[in-house]
This record gives C-alpha cells, sequence and structure tokens, in this order.
C-alpha cells in the first residue's frame, strides 16, 4: 500500500504599520508617498505615488482596512468602529484596485472623497492596505520532492503588506497633547532607554516627530534622540511609547536633565504640540 504524502503550505500575512522618518512608506520593495493621505476643507482627492525599487515584478492587490490603535502603539484589525471611532470608508473611492510594477516602475493609485456633503464634525479614518500578490510558480517548474513520503512539511510564504491611513476631518481642531509619567532605564546597563505616555484630548488624532535633547549642568544641550511619525489616534486617549536613546560619550545620563519636545511633521507648518522635562540624578 503506498505511503500517503501530504504538504502544507501556510501563508504568513505580515502587516506593517510602521512609521518612516520621512514622507515615504517602505516594505519589502514598495515605496509609497505619501505616508498618510488626509481630506480636510476643500480637499477631494489626492494621488498616491507607488513605486517597484527592487529587482523583480511585483503586483499588489489594494482594498481598504479597519484597524484600532491599541495603548501601546500596536495595530488590530477590526470589522465594527470602537466607541468614539469612525470609518472613513464609506466616503472613499480609489483606484485601480491593484497595480503590477516591474523594476523601477511607478504608478499613482488616486483615491477620491464621495458622498461627504453631510458628513459630521469630527474625525474619520480607515486604512488603504497594500498586500503583496505572491507570483504563481513558472509553467514546468518541478514541484519540490519530499525526502521522506510519509513525512509531513511545513512551508512558510510570507505575504509582505503596508497600510497607511486615510483621513477625513471635518469641522474645526481642537487638540491637545501632553507627555507624562517620564522614566529612564538602562537595558542591559548600558542602553539608554526613555519611557513615557503621550495623553491625548480633542477631536482629531495627533501626528508629530519628538525629539529628545540632554542638557547638561553647564547648558550644553545634544541631540539624544528621534523619533518621527508619533501617532495617537482617535479615539485613543493615551499611548505608551519607549524610545532607544543615543548612546554619546559625552552625555552623561545621571546629570543634567532630558527635554522632550512632540511638533509637527517637518512638512506642515511647524507647531509645537508638547514639551516635557526630566531631572537627571541618578
Amino acid at each position: 500500500m503506498p505511503k500517503l504524502t501530504l504538504q502544507l503550505l501556510t501563508t504568513g500575512l505580515i502587516m506593517l504599520q510602521v512609521f518612516f522618518p520621512f514622507n515615504t512608506r517602505a516594505q519589502g520593495n514598495l515605496l509609497i508617498t505619501p505616508k498618510r493621505a488626509v481630506f480636510e476643507g476643500n480637499k477631494r482627492s489626492m494621488d498616491l505615488n507607488l513605486a517597484n525599487i527592487g529587482q523583480d515584478t511585483a503586483t499588489y492587490a489594494i482594498s481598504l482596512v479597519e484597524i484600532r490603535m491599541t495603548d501601546a502603539g500596536g495595530f488590530e484589525t477590526i470589522t465594527e468602529p470602537d466607541e468614539g471611532q469612525q470609518f472613513a470608508s464609506p466616503y472613499l473611492r480609489f483606484f485601480p484596485r491593484s497595480v503590477t510594477l516591474g523594476p523601477n516602475e511607478s504608478q499613482t493609485v488616486k483615491v477620491q472623497l464621495v458622498k461627504s456633503g453631510s458628513l459630521e464634525s469630527g474625525e474619520y479614518r480607515s486604512h488603504i492596505y497594500f498586500r503583496a500578490v505572491p507570483q504563481a510558480k513558472p509553467l514546468g517548474e518541478e514541484e519540490e520532492v519530499l525526502p521522506d513520503p510519509s513525512s509531513i512539511s511545513v512551508k512558510l510564504i510570507p505575504i509582505f503588506g503596508i497600510t497607511i491611513p486615510v483621513i477625513i476631518r471635518v469641522g474645526q481642531p481642537s487638540v491637545s497633547v501632553t507627555l507624562s509619567d517620564l522614566a529612564l532605564t538602562f537595558a542591559n546597563d548600558t542602553v539608554p532607554r526613555l519611557k513615557m505616555t503621550f495623553y491625548r484630548s480633542g477631536n482629531f488624532s495627533v501626528y508629530g516627530d519628538l525629539a529628545v535633547d540632554h542638557l547638561s549642568d553647564q547648558g550644553k544641550k545634544t541631540r539624544v534622540g528621534i523619533a518621527n511619525g508619533v501617532a495617537v489616534y482617535t479615539p485613543n486617549v493615551r499611548r505608551d511609547f519607549e524610545l532607544t536613546l543615543f548612546n554619546i560619550p559625552e552625555v552623561d545620563y545621571g546629570k543634567g536633565k532630558l527635554v522632550l519636545t512632540f511638533s509637527a511633521p517637518s512638512d506642515v507648518k511647524p507647531e509645537k504640540y508638547a514639551e516635557a522635562e526630566l531631572l537627571l540624578n541618578l
């Protein structure tokens, strides 16, 4: 009686929400510009530029997904909005629905605002998801032969995806941010890590760049940490955050103080959202 050969194919889905320090987002070989789409005022449409920076042809399926942000800054896919959360997807249209890009090729995806005339004041958010479509195995290519026909093997094929937020804002903004619960720790007794909590209040999400400076007892100021693209989405009122600081020989983290500044991104008008200080007397 012949032995049964069974091979399981497991597809790993990797959907990332990482914010990058420039006005682009990249994962795998896909580069997206800009990294977020915001509709406010009279803005009714915008273009997203997709570029394949890899050496192989790639296909991406495009869809809208709903996501919640956790207090730790992570992301979870949901189907129903949390209390105080409003989805933007019913008021969005985009095309095309998929793109195939050769090496170093680019294409524009147009996003339009529709049926939004009666929206109440507030913020509406969904995310556009670009999912890499695995390439089919070429005809004639032989299947991999299992060394032991009676064994079961698991083959993992990662499917990379990236999302960017699409936000509709209606009405006048009223938002404020504070930085609290600051604490400096040392990983392995050598790597300085700064913990903090962002507290957000108001009707809109907040998104900006965090800078950390060390001010010595002699008044010398040294930039020791940067985190660009930090967001606290509605309806969240807090986000716990941790940042690894630069290990600079001339900076003594046992003296002086750390000055934190959370400001609007560099690609918009300068605006300081929040500032905080941590005295160091370790």
